[in-house]
């Protein structure tokens, strides 16, 4: 599904050169490294304030303890999503309200959002799901009108840009009130092992997260807030600086890619991914919808071509036995449901070439003739 051998060839040089230089240095924890990262990530986002942690599912739980969240209060997102989203909402104590995706994005379903919201409702986080960006600017609106919180989960997305109506054009992860990333190999900026980052344009809540993603200290063995220890390491940061040099064209590289798959697969049983509106597309995956065909029977007999694809994702979060609410019945998630049947993701990545990406059409193709 992606070729991190590949890509770490191209960039082999520097990447061994800048990881040696952090062994040398002794750096390892908030090195040097990790302190350049932040600033030209936040120069490549336009955001005031990025703070890197442990992971991309610490940056989410950082999120919403810096927001000073409680127990029971509600928090809205998706239910076709991974189970990162949900599960740092149920850690805290705090109440996972699920709703249903839009049919063409796959992003959470802006209209079932504002229908969920209850005087116990104090954050949405949209998931900025395979690539492109939810509805930014309706959340926005909806988040003011009913004076919540909206942390982004952009951990499929990042380098996706947004465009509000005016021609205003921003970063994914920097519009809502905190946004909230991953670093994981596979992702579109990856490193080589775990790490994350959560992004902010405000000054005294920015100064907060730092608190928190640190033990909640204001100083050496001062402690305000009940903290965690969330960091990002100094190899990683060294890995993850190279390759923010090259996100733009790696993620130009997947767009080229996905728009190959869709000229040759475009078809009556075959749905490809289309792009929104006023969002661009970084194809973290390239997911068809299967019509009038059955899915499964096609991952199989890839399977057994030994052509590779994966299904994001099969369960529901709203049938999972640790999310599940009496509330959550099946009427509110009509496409949800239909795309845990319908699914299927092909090998999308920065060192896709023409063959390969042939290899896989013309397996699925030899599935239709069946």
């Amino acid at each position: 599904m992606v070729d991190l051998i590949g890509q770490y060839n191209k960039i082999q040089k520097e990447v061994d050169e800048a990881v040696i230089n952090v062994i040398r240095s002794s750096a390892y924890i908030n090195g040097p490294e990790v302190k350049s990262f932040q600033k030209e990530l936040e120069q490549y986002l336009d955001v005031k304030h990025v703070i890197p942690c442990a992971n991309g599912t610490d940056a989410l739980q950082i999120a919403m303890m810096a927001l000073g969240l409680q127990p029971g209060d509600e928090v809205i997102t998706a239910s076709f999503t991974y189970v990162a989203t949900a599960e740092v909402i149920a850690l805290l104590k705090l109440t996972p309200v699920l709703v249903d995706v839009d049919p063409i994005t796959f992003n959470i379903d802006v209209e079932a959002l504002e229908s969920a919201i209850t005087p116990k409702t104090r954050a949405i986080v949209p998931v900025h799901l395979f690539g492109q960006c939810a509805d930014m600017e309706r959340i926005m609106k909806i988040a003011d009108k009913h004076g919540l919180y909206v942390i982004e989960d952009t951990a499929q997305a990042i380098g996706a840009e947004y465009t509000f109506s005016d021609g205003t054009k921003k970063k994914a992860g920097t519009i809502g009130t905190i946004g909230c990333t991953s670093f994981f190999p596979s992702k579109n900026l990856g490193c080589f092992g775990d790490g994350g980052a959560i992004f902010c344009n405000d000054d005294e809540l920015s100064s907060k997260i730092r608190k928190v993603a640190n033990h909640g200290q204001s100083q050496q063995y001062v402690h305000d807030e009940v903290g965690v220890n969330s960091r990002l390491d100094s190899i990683q940061a060294a890995v993850l600086r190279i390759k923010l040099r090259y996100l733009d064209e790696y993620n130009e590289a997947r767009r080229s890619a996905a728009q190959y798959y869709n000229d040759q697969l475009a078809c009556e049983e075959l749905i490809v991914p289309a792009t929104a509106k006023n969002s661009t597309h970084v194809f973290h995956q390239y997911t068809l919808r299967c019509n009038g065909i059955d899915r499964d029977a096609l991952r199989t007999f890839l399977n057994e071509q030994d052509i590779p694809c994966m299904i994001y994702y099969p369960i529901p979060l709203h049938h999972q036995k640790a999310y599940q609410q009496e509330r959550f019945t099946d009427e509110n998630y009509p496409v949800t449901l239909n795309l845990c049947q319908t699914v299927i993701s092909l090998p999308i990545h920065t060192e896709m070439t023409r063959e390969g990406q042939d290899i896989v059409i013309n397996g699925i193709k030899n599935f239709l003739k069946k």
